[in-house]
């Protein structure tokens, strides 16, 4: 099944250079990244992983603070995520909000994701 998602999950060096990307690193070993892409306004969080044996360290809230200064410093209002349905409550928990579902389609099969959205404007909570 992972392979019917390879080319849409393969991050190629061109998107890397293309893109507003950035690793966490835990002694020297990559543990996860993030990619942004800019549209004004209204950034997009394309990418936000991490290591399976990472999870749960905070890797993930690192990453989220990072991609969202990031995307604020560039002049971004709102950062969309169209995120995996077992990273929502991540996301929400992080401050996103619900706004919708994305549509798709793999192997002619329809998949529902949520779709999400972080004000940037807003103060961020002390305890994120």
């Amino acid at each position: 099944m992972l392979k019917q998602w390879s080319e849409e999950l393969t991050i190629t060096p061109t998107f890397i250079a293309e893109n507003e990307t950035s690793k966490a690193l835990t002694k020297g070993s990559v543990v996860g990244f993030h990619a942004l892409l800019g549209f004004g306004a209204i950034w997009r969080l394309e990418h936000l992983w991490v290591s399976p044996e990472r999870m749960g360290e905070g890797v993930g809230r690192a990453l989220f603070r990072h991609a969202t200064a990031r995307a604020r410093a560039c002049g971004a209002s709102r950062l969309t995520i169209e995120s995996d349905p077992h990273a929502e409550a991540f996301y929400r928990h992080m401050g996103a909000q619900r706004v919708g579902l994305a549509a798709s389609e793999i192997d002619g099969r329809r998949r529902e994701l949520p779709l999400l959205e972080f004000d940037l404007m807003r103060p961020s909570s002390p305890c994120l």
